[in-house]
């Protein structure tokens, strides 16, 4: 189980990164003053809605990396 170690701290990290950026993000609109323009959806947002929600990425990075591990195992057993 030692091998699995390094690619899950990047798996860690890459997701931490995502978080970070979602909270940078969420803390910058946070900031802006309080208006009806604040209230608006930007066109990218109403464009691709799941394409920008961090859940979404880290679901999919997460999904990957258990993908790998599965393929990785089937692949060492023939």
């Amino acid at each position: 189980m030692a091998i699995w170690i390094f690619p899950l701290a990047i798996v860690f990290v890459i997701i931490g990164l995502i978080g970070w950026r979602a909270v940078r993000n969420w803390n910058t609109m946070a900031t802006a003053s309080f208006n009806d323009q604040d209230h608006s959806i930007p066109e990218a947002i109403e464009d691709h809605p799941f394409s920008l929600n961090p859940i979404i990425w880290v679901i999919g990075v997460a999904a990957l990396f258990i993908l790998f591990v599965i393929f990785f195992y089937w692949a060492s057993s023939l």
